[in-house]
């Protein structure tokens, strides 16, 4: 007699626990393909945010407009421009605070710089772990579906006094679909988490670059501008 050896009669068929672990590693690929989708559409979003705002930063608009127009539509900033409006508030807050030392005024700017930067990429990179976990921890979990299938197909052949190919394969079959759903789940998830970690590295480099251009151009102002207590004295 023929054995039915379709994905869905193997499953159908296999052992309360080993269909409990592949409805568990179906709702992880799930989860995972859903993650993986947010991540693209997200990062597609930073990028074009940044590229933007680089235009605009680099179109010869003045720092002042700049910051006034990331007042104006701050839920609408993008990682790079808060990058820049966090360090120009501090650097306007110092100067209004009379503080004319290059130094203090540039060690402000960048220590608030560095804080929104690392704030940004803690955002961008949310459920980048979760990726991770489903890439490294999947396969073990099929795995052990398929050898409590295995074991649970050998306990049911010892009451039986005739043992062939045939009565040993759907067992085994069975067993093996929670290793191919292990697998289903963790090879998105792995090369999604690679190509995600790449792109935030770029993102990460491009931003370090910007806040370095930015200090370079604060520091020019600060050379630029005369003292509080000189420019009271010339008026």
């Amino acid at each position: 007699m023929n054995q039915d050896l379709s994905i869905i009669h193997l499953v159908l068929n296999a052992s309360a626990v080993v269909q409990a672990v592949m409805l568990l590693l179906m709702l992880v690929s799930i989860s995972s393909w859903a993650a993986i989708f947010r991540k693209l559409f997200s990062l597609k979003k930073v990028k074009e945010q940044n590229e933007e705002f680089e235009r605009s930063f680099w179109s010869g608009a003045s720092l002042t407009e700049l910051a006034n127009a990331a007042t104006k539509r701050a839920s609408m900033c993008g990682p790079m421009e808060r990058i820049f409006f966090s360090g120009m508030r501090e650097y306007q807050k110092l100067r209004e605070r009379r503080i004319s030392d290059a130094g203090t005024l540039m060690d402000g700017a960048r220590r608030a710089m560095r804080a929104s930067f690392q704030r940004e990429m803690d955002e961008v990179e949310t459920h980048l772990s979760f990726l991770a976990s489903v890439g490294s921890v999947s396969p073990y979990v099929g795995l052990f579906g398929t050898v409590w299938g295995i074991m649970h197909a050998f306990v049911g052949l010892a009451s039986l006094t005739q043992v062939t190919l045939a009565t040993v394969a759907p067992g085994i079959a069975e067993a093996l679909v929670a290793t191919a759903i292990g697998l289903f789940a963790a090879i998105p998830a792995v090369v999604a988490y690679n190509r995600f970690a790449r792109d935030l590295d770029r993102i990460a480099i491009q931003q370090e670059t910007f806040i370095e251009e930015f200090s370079n151009i604060l520091q020019r102002n600060v050379g630029a501008q005369p003292a509080p207590a000189a420019a009271a004295a010339t008026r």
